[in-house]
């Protein structure tokens, strides 16, 4: 499985930060979004035609590009997954035969609730977690009955790019809201008037991937222009006294190489045994300097048993937070880098997969003691590495690193 590096950009000036996928092709995983309400009765069949068209311009397939449609009004229907279809044909074959639902009132925001809950899912074909672009088209034609910012900004916190498209029977600003950015909100005066901004939704859609560079499997980004929010987690407890001075040694040679500033790589340090302390947050400092300072002085803190499960609990609720630096709402890639020397007394799998459904890559770095667990904590195996004592990390450092 190899890893390509993708420079993500729209038809606009607004620019959607590097992230990580896997194989030169394209790839996105693409989910439509309509308003099946009594209000869009007339215009259903131009909505549609409008899939329709789009789907046309998609390189579909199970490894390329992946498509799910979600009518909803009072509640959410999914009509497919993005795992249900692996060719044009089948998808196109059931867009035509698609019938409007009815229903009211128009609730927009459970509708995306749903899409994030349900839809945007590892079980339903998404492909988030490997990097792929997350990327959701709302057709709306009135204003909403229920509360539209907390979903949408849930999904946004996953890294889904949301384009809108409504009517002037739509909130306009309402929809700016739902979407990503403001320009990512087109308007038309009816659903017949869709053709007129295909070309300018395509475009958008189309540059999502312009940019492949390839890289090995666990490498970080290394573009100058590229972002990255990096946490790292050390293991702290008793049974790391020892190898403790080689982990810091290790953070500070990774950090070495990241090009540390406010709008580019940002840094924090986690330190765990029964429990947690922060050392310091994304943003608390914004250059290589000061953190490498702060690195150099950490002390071992001790303590035990080995909480690694609440330790992944902790980080995913306090450092990748946007009060606390994290820019995943900006679709900055969220890694995860844990240095875990003993087996946790806690259970690690279920805030492990809290993570990685926020879109968090996890990189482990174990023991002897921990390989297994590491493994199970990680992205992906191959994420993960092992090491017979941390006085070894340098033998696996380059795999961490990115490449200068």
């Amino acid at each position: 499985m190899s890893t390509v590096i993708v420079q993500v950009t729209t038809m606009t000036p607004t620019v959607i930060p590097t992230i990580l996928v896997e194989s030169q092709a394209p790839r996105r995983d693409v989910v439509f979004l309509l308003d099946g309400s009594d209000g869009t009765r007339s215009g259903f069949p131009a909505m549609r035609d409008f899939v329709q068209r789009v789907v046309e311009t998609l390189g579909v397939d199970e490894n390329r590009d992946r498509v799910a449609v979600v009518q909803y009004s009072k509640d959410p229907a999914a009509q497919f997954y993005l795992n249900t279809y692996t060719t044009k044909g089948e998808i196109l074959n059931t867009v035509r035969g698609l019938r409007h639902k009815g229903g009211r009132p128009l609730n927009t925001g459970a509708a995306l609730q749903y899409v994030r809950d349900n839809v945007f899912t590892v079980s339903s074909g998404s492909r988030r977690i490997e990097g792929v672009p997350q990327l959701l088209i709302l057709l709306s034609g009135g204003r909403s009955f229920d509360n539209v910012d907390t979903p949408a900004s849930a999904l946004k916190e996953l890294g889904v790019l949301i384009f809108g498209i409504g009517t002037r029977s739509s909130d306009s600003r309402e929809l700016q809201r739902i979407s990503h950015d403001p320009s990512y909100a087109l308007s038309v005066s009816d659903f017949t008037d869709l053709p007129n901004i295909q070309q300018q939704l395509l475009s958008s859609v189309e540059a999502v991937v312009i940019e492949v560079t390839p890289e090995s499997t666990t490498d970080l980004v290394d573009h100058d222009t590229s972002r990255k929010d990096v946490v790292f987690l050390v293991d702290g407890s008793d049974g790391t006294r020892n190898g403790f001075p080689a982990m810091r040694d290790f953070v500070q040679r990774v950090v070495g190489k990241l090009n540390v500033g406010g709008d580019k790589d940002r840094v924090s340090v986690v330190q765990y045994g029964r429990d947690q302390e922060v050392h310091f947050y994304l943003n608390t400092y914004t250059t290589k300097e000061d953190i490498l300072d702060t690195v150099r002085s950490l002390r071992h803190r001790g303590g035990r048993p080995l909480n690694t499960g609440a330790a992944l609990q902790y980080v995913r609720d306090n450092v990748f937070t946007a009060s606390s630096g994290s820019r995943s709402q900006e679709g900055v890639p969220q890694m995860l880098i844990l240095l875990s020397g003993g087996r946790s007394s806690d259970n690690v799998d279920i805030p492990a997969s809290a993570l990685k459904e926020s879109g968090v890559l996890i990189f482990g770095i174990g023991t002897r003691n921990s390989s297994r667990e590491v493994q199970r904590i990680a992205t992906d195996p191959s994420f993960s590495q092992s090491v017979s004592e941390f006085s070894d990390l340098p033998s696996v450092q380059e795999q961490f690193s990115p490449h200068s």
